[in-house]
């Protein structure tokens, strides 16, 4: 019975770093709707486009207006991801193989799914932060 103990709390560390990591892909791909996306049409010439897009969601324009703060809560999300994702990597996985390899996949899934959430919200910064002083 303690077998069966250990071997769920081994897995609620990856467990946990997981749905964590899912949260910080959301955060971070709000940056996008933030700061990418309008200016990527924009650029592209497709200002019509980023207009019938703000008439459809009149939100957009306010998200745009405090992206510190979308930012500020994105990068405080990946932070808190980031140190999940730091305590999850030791975590033992159980001795049945089958679950190990169940163990390690979702391992190596959740650091997958935080790395795009980096990638992301490096791509989302660059957008509203860096491209401005070259246009």
């Amino acid at each position: 019975m303690t077998t069966q103990t250990n071997e769920k709390m081994d897995l609620s560390a990856v467990d946990t770093a997981r749905k964590v990591n899912i949260f910080s892909l959301f955060t971070s791909g709000s940056t996008l709707i933030c700061c990418a996306i309008p200016a990527t049409l924009v650029a592209i010439g497709s200002a019509a486009t980023l207009a019938s897009l703000v008439g459809s969601f009149p939100q957009l324009i306010w998200i745009s207006e405090h992206k510190a703060l979308v930012f500020g809560l994105a990068g405080a999300m990946l932070a808190i991801a980031g140190f999940f994702q730091w305590q999850a990597r030791n975590a033992p996985c159980p001795a049945d193989p089958a679950l190990a390899k169940v163990c390690s996949k979702a391992r190596k899934n959740a650091l997958m799914i935080y790395l795009i959430s980096v990638l992301i919200f490096a791509v989302g910064i660059f957008f509203a932060f860096i491209a401005p002083f070259f246009i």
